[in-house]
């Protein structure tokens, strides 16, 4: 039998080791040495309302996820966002304004909420959200890039405030990474990587996990580079498929099997630094995190969505507070309906059961 894990101590305590690991492996750096102890005493302070919330009956997620872009000034092959309308060319009219942002980060704040993560499109094209965002210190704000907007500019704004997180995605090799991304992308990645690690300022690399790149990616000597570049937290994204001639790229339960053994190896391996798993790591925790059980999503428009792999809503930020985005419809069936918890063995649940999602938007 399977150790189901309580979620909110999970995420806490998560959110907790996270920062203690980071804070030993950066000791002798005195600006990210002082940003984290603050920061600990600031997630404390959001469990603790967190928890208070609780017992009142109003469930708080740590984290959420907020596409703040629909443009990018890339074309990655098997691209689910632009596959599915969310990411594009001129898609700016219909985007949420700086100042809701803002407002929406001081919500999160007061509501007990310890990280937003930065998805796009390509997130560093909005400079003006991620400076909004810099400002509130108790939120650490991990930003999705594929690394190649890394001026001097941008390096300074990161170096200034230690609660930005750049999270660089690689898909492997120089030509793993290039032939998904786009010639002379690898380089972007690796230049941007020797700038932060030159300032240490703290960074991580997302990974897009495929049945082609996978023993790549989980290989010792693969991730020993990567954090002599400086990096200390890896996020192994499984792929999903968003047409019929890329499924054969999605990991299967082999390839999923495989990667959590490996991930087990490499936590042991590589102490200072911090693996994940999306939506690998979900099965310990009784079912999917989505629709505000552990998180939910925010798109560029504003739309309140159970998660990025499934793109539906009844709640816009735009007219609704945060707060009452947590009360959605949706959420509620989809979690009445027991289309979150259970049995969870690899692969997105949501996207899996997109049909089911849409019968019970339109009820």
């Amino acid at each position: 039998m399977k150790k189901t894990l309580n979620l909110s101590d999970y995420m806490n305590k998560g959110i907790e080791s996270i920062v203690k690991n980071i804070l030993k492996s950066s000791i002798k750096n005195p600006k990210e040495t002082q940003f984290l102890i603050k920061y600990m005493l600031s997630v404390t302070a959001a469990k603790d309302r967190r928890n208070m919330l609780e017992s009142e009956g109003e469930h708080i997620p740590p984290f959420l996820m907020a596409s703040i872009c629909s443009n990018c000034n890339l074309y990655c092959k098997g691209c689910y966002a632009r596959a599915n309308n969310s990411c594009g060319d001129n898609l700016k009219y219909n985007e949420m304004s700086e100042e809701r942002w803002e407002h929406i980060f001081n919500e999160a704040r007061e509501l007990g909420i310890s990280s937003i993560l930065f998805l796009g499109g390509e997130p560093m094209m909005r400079r003006g959200i991620i400076e909004k965002a810099s400002s509130v210190k108790e939120i650490v704000f991990p930003i999705f890039t594929n690394g190649t907007m890394f001026d001097e500019d941008y390096i300074n704004l990161f170096d200034k405030n230690r609660n930005l997180v750049p999270m660089i995605s690689i898909e492997g090799t120089e030509y793993q990474t290039d032939s998904r991304r786009g010639k002379n992308t690898y380089n972007s990645i690796i230049t941007a990587a020797n700038n932060l690690n030159k300032r240490k300022i703290l960074f991580g690399c997302s990974i897009t996990v495929t049945v082609k790149n996978i023993k790549t990616v989980t290989n010792k000597e693969f991730i020993q580079h990567l954090y002599n570049k400086g990096t200390r937290v890896l996020i192994f994204v499984e792929y999903t498929p968003v047409i019929k001639s890329t499924e054969k790229l999605a990991p299967t339960e082999r390839e999923r099997l495989l990667l959590g053994k490996k991930l087990e190896e490499l936590r042991q391996t590589f102490e200072n630094m911090v693996f994940l798993s999306f939506p690998g790591d979900e099965k310990y925790m009784g079912g999917c995190l989505a629709a505000g059980r552990g998180f939910f999503h925010i798109n560029a428009n504003g739309s309140a969505e159970p998660c990025p792999l499934s793109p539906y809503s009844d709640v816009n930020l735009k007219e609704s507070t945060l707060r009452n985005a947590l009360k959605s419809p949706l959420f509620k069936k989809l979690k009445n309906n027991q289309m979150l918890i259970g049995e969870h063995e690899g692969g997105c649940l949501l996207f899996e059961k997109e049909d089911d999602v849409k019968n019970l938007l339109n009820t």
